[in-house]
C-alpha cells in the first residue's frame, strides 16, 4: 500500500510506493531549519504527484534543488534534489525525492527516530 500525503489545504497531494525509512532526517542548513520539516528520502520512480493545484517551487544557491511548497497554505511538500552523500559530494546525475514526512497521512513524528544532518556547515 503506498504512502499518501497532502498539504494542509489539500490542494497538493502525492504518494510514495514504499515505506518510511528507518530514520528520518532533520537538516540544519538555513533553509531546512527555518522550514522545520523531517525528510524521508525516496528514489524518483517511487514518487508520484497526484494533485498539484497550487504547487510552487523555490530554488536557492546552486539552483539544483527544487523545493516544492503549497502557494496557498505554505506547507513544504517535497524536494527534487541531487542525491548528495553525507560528505556533500554528488555524482552529477543521480537524484532523490526528499518528502516532508510530516505531511504523510497517519504519521506521528514523535514515534520516529531522527538523524541530524549538519547542513549548516556542510554546504
Amino acid at each position: 500500500m503506498p504512502l499518501t500525503a497532502r498539504c494542509h489545504c489539500g490542494r497538493n497531494a502525492f504518494e510514495v510506493d514504499g515505506e518510511l525509512p528507518r530514520e528520518l532526517t532533520r537538516c540544519t542548513c538555513s533553509f531546512c531549519s527555518k522550514r522545520g520539516h523531517l525528510y524521508a528520502y525516496f528514489k524518483p520512480e517511487q514518487f508520484k504527484v497526484t494533485l498539484a493545484d497550487s504547487d510552487a517551487v523555490y530554488h536557492w544557491n546552486s539552483r539544483t534543488v527544487h523545493n516544492h511548497f503549497c502557494s496557498a497554505c505554505g506547507c513544504d511538500l517535497y524536494a527534487d534534489s541531487p542525491d548528495f552523500q553525507s560528505d556533500g559530494s554528488w555524482d552529477g546525475k543521480t537524484r532523490r525525492i526528499a518528502v516532508n514526512a510530516r505531511l504523510i497521512d497517519d504519521f506521528e513524528a514523535a514515534d520516529w527516530p531522527v538523524i541530524v544532518l549538519d547542513g549548516k556547515h556542510l554546504w
